[in-house]
Order: C-alpha cells, then structure tokens, then sequence
C-alpha cells in the first residue's frame, strides 16, 4: 500500500527550498479557508494538489520541505475514459449514460486496490493502475527484496538520490519519456516572475537544495511550481512591517500571526471552491470540494486508502446530469450555480477565460465574475485574491465587518442590520486605504487571527508574554 510520506522516515530524499517560517506557516496558510484541498496526513505534515501533482508538504524553521507522488500517466486515463467523452444516449437499461453511470461504472470496475489482483483479472482500468501502483508507488519505508526496480529506479534519478542503475549509463528511457510527457502537459509553463514589483514587494530569492548539488531539470520544475503557488517572490516579512507602521492593531495581532500569505491558486478551482462557501463553514466546504473531485476528476494516486484526484474541469462541471448528481452529494442549490456557471463560461467566454482575467484590472475582473450564476462581491473578491493576482482585493463578509466595526471605525455600516454594498464597498476602501496595494494580504492575517481554531494560538502567546515579564 502505497503511504503519505513523513520527513522523519527519510529526509534524504525529500526535496526543500529555503523558506523561513516568518515568510510562510504552512498551519495558517493551508487551513484557514483559502483552499479547501489540503489535509493534515500527520503532524505538521500536508498533503493536497498543486498542478496536477499530489504533494506532502512540511517545514523546519528555516525550509519548507515537499514530496511528490507518481500520476498515472495521461495516455493511460483517457484510454481508461474512453478519450474523456461523456456520453448521453440512453442506454440498454433505459437509463441516461451520464457522468453518474460513467462514474459508477468506472469505480465498480477500475477502484483503486491496495493488495496484488489474482490471475485472470480483466484487463483495464484495474491491470493498468495497478500495474502502475505496483511498481511505482512512493514508499516512506526501505522497500524489500525482489522489488520490481522499473518506476523506482526512474523515481530515484529524479529525485537526485544515489541511482539504483538498470540500463547503461548513456541510456536513460524512462526519465526521458516521463519528462517528455511532462513537457507535453504544460508543467514547464509555470510563471515564477516576482509580484507586486513597484508596489513596495521586494522580491525574495530562495535557494535550491539537492543531494546532488544542482538539482535535476524536474527539481526546478517543482521548485518553480511550489514558488508560485505560495507566492515566494513576495517579500512578506517587508509587508508586516508596512502595516505594522501604519497600523498599531495589526501590528499587535502579526506578533503571534507571522506567516500568513496568499495562495495563487488555478482559478478554476477557486472559482467553484467560493461557489460552495454561500452559508457554509471550512469544515463543511472541504468536504464538498473533496466529493466532488472524487466523482469528476482524474484520479491521480492514492495514499493511505485516501484518493486524490484532479479539480473537474469545465467540461466535466457543465456535463448533462451534474446538477442531480451534486445535490445527492449534499450541495443544496449550490449545485445549479456550479454547472450554470461552468456551461456560461464554456459558452460564451472559452475555457481560457479565468485566467485571462489575471491580465485585466481588478475591478474589471470582479465585475466580469459577478456577472456568473452564484457569484457576488464576496466570492468574486476571494477569487481575484486568491486565483487572479489582485493583492488589492478585500473580501468582506459578515466576519469581516464585525472586525472592521470592533477593532477599527466603529462607524463602518453604523445603522445597518446587514452588509448592504455600500457598506461592503465603505470597509474596502477603508482597509486599502490603511494598507496600501496589498491590502488583500493584511485583511487575510486578521481573518485568520479572528478563526476560533486559532484562538489557542493566542493564549499561548499571552502566556509567553507574562513568562518575559517575569
């Protein structure tokens, strides 16, 4: 059975990059409703998906330190999908071949097993994954004799430790067709110039690290992804320090809260996370985002008997028979927005449309976001934040207005029982004004700070406090 890998069974052949804890706290960041796709696998340690990728993520006080899982490659998945197509003519049974029969069908057939399959077994989804299960599965544990060396050995070049060679020296097939596969996907796509320049961000360099010194081609790759995906070129130690200036509450609250940064997630998957978020909590939405990659994305690997799989892309989200299948999945009247807004967007934008918005100005981002079906000020801000490069964007809800009216102008929305626009737009300019460019990234930590998971947090610190005094 193939395992979450923990830095302890092994640290030498994880990879890391030098990230102090002041620039990111994977606790804060990972769990504080920004994503909903990331779980604690053990203490400390993070597992979720980043470009296609199943990733565990930790860190020390000065790394952030990252494992990465083999995928079944793409030919083999849409062999297994018959080329991703989702068919609608009725079948022999009289019922709709859909996305909930493919669905079925494929997981009574093709589920993910963890022991060997007998002789005999019908070729497919199963043979294939398991073929691929078998003999590249990334174990925490040294492995035992007679292992099949195939994925493993191609794993090991990767990675950088010491080879384990089954092919002459000159030859090196398997890292060649595996990056080559790579290559065709896109990964090497990944944008890693610095945000913010000119808005008083000051870029940070991080270091690589690799046994081997340099690292491979692959190495960088990932260490590019991981970069962007936490935003590492933004100096966040500089911007504390800006609102601590200009702020005396922040300033108070980033004494215990150092670390929190904005994510830069793909904007297909933050935009239908925020659709799910309309009256909901973190607990809740994380459950619904993970029923539905389950059912409508690729599967990737599975850890521990826990699946991971690909976000649904458009296509799969606006498929005939999506809304019923949703609303069996407990998504309520949010499923109609998921699939409305997914059929607008192929319709009548293209599928290159989200993130073509990174391009635009914020405010014709929001509105452009505003215009589909679930989408208000609120998850139209989350997602210029959180997907779309607007670091001047302030998501406001009723949780944000009670910090706005308690800790800052108590006259914000004075006389009103709810958070009309005016008042949603009067706590916006207040905090960009306050804060500056990247006002987004200041709200976050004080959103963060005021979540009663972290309330602990807290005391803690307090208790530090009276321990100094003394």
């Amino acid at each position: 059975m193939s395992r979450h890998a923990v830095l302890s069974a092994g640290a030498s052949l994880w990879r890391s990059i030098s990230c102090p804890s002041a620039e990111l706290r994977l606790d804060l960041v990972l769990n504080c409703g920004q994503s909903f796709r990331w779980r604690e696998t053990s203490e400390g340690h993070w597992t979720g998906v980043i470009a296609g990728r199943v990733w565990t993520l930790t860190q020390t006080q000065d790394r952030l330190w990252y494992w990465t899982y083999p995928s079944e490659p793409r030919e083999e998945r849409e062999t297994e999908r018959g080329a991703d197509c989702v068919k609608t003519e009725p079948t022999g049974e009289g019922e709709t071949q859909g996305v909930t029969n493919r669905r079925e069908e494929k997981r009574g057939r093709g589920s993910i097993k963890t022991e060997p399959t007998g002789e005999g077994e019908t070729q497919g989804v199963t043979n294939r994954r398991e073929e691929k299960r078998g003999r590249g599965s990334i174990k925490t544990e040294p492995t035992g004799e007679g292992e099949t060396q195939g994925v493993t050995n191609r794993r090991e070049e990767k990675r950088g430790a010491e080879r384990v060679k089954t092919e002459p020296t000159g030859e090196k097939e398997g890292v060649t067709s595996y990056t080559e596969k790579k290559r065709r996907r896109g990964r090497e796509l990944i944008k890693t110039e610095p945000m913010g320049e000119g808005d008083g961000a000051r870029e940070v360099k991080t270091e690589e690290v690799s046994p081997q010194g340099e690292g491979s081609e692959q190495d960088r790759k990932e260490q590019a992804i991981l970069r962007d995906y936490f935003q590492l070129s933004v100096s966040l130690g500089e911007l504390y320090e800006q609102w601590s200036r200009a702020d005396p509450h922040f300033k108070q609250v980033s004494e215990t809260f150092t670390g929190v940064r904005i994510l830069r997630q793909d904007p297909r998957e933050c935009l239908f996370s925020f659709i799910c978020t309309s009256n909901n909590h973190i607990s809740r939405i994380s459950g619904m985002v993970q029923r539905l990659c389950e059912r409508l994305g690729e599967p990737l690997c599975q850890l521990d008997q826990t699946p991971y799989h690909q976000f649904p892309t458009l296509q799969a989200l606006a498929a005939p028979g999506v809304e019923p299948l949703l609303r069996e999945l407990g998504f309520g009247y949010r499923a109609r927005f998921v699939t409305q807004s997914a059929r607008q967007i192929l319709e009548q934008q293209g599928p290159d449309w989200l993130e073509s918005l990174r391009d635009v100005t914020f405010e014709e981002a929001r509105s452009a976001l505003r215009k589909l079906p679930g989408v208000g000020a609120k998850v139209a801000d989350c997602v210029c934040l959180m997907s779309l490069d607007k670091a001047e964007s302030v998501p406001v809800d009723t949780h944000v207005w009670q910090i706005a009216r308690r800790d800052y102008a108590s006259q914000l929305g004075a006389g009103h029982k709810s958070l009309t626009d005016r008042v949603y737009h009067d706590i916006g300019d207040h905090f960009r004004k306050l804060w500056g460019p990247y006002a987004g990234w200041a709200h976050s930590v004080l959103f963060c700070a005021d979540l009663k998971k972290f309330q602990n947090l807290k005391a803690e610190e307090q208790v530090k406090k009276k321990g100094r005094k003394r």
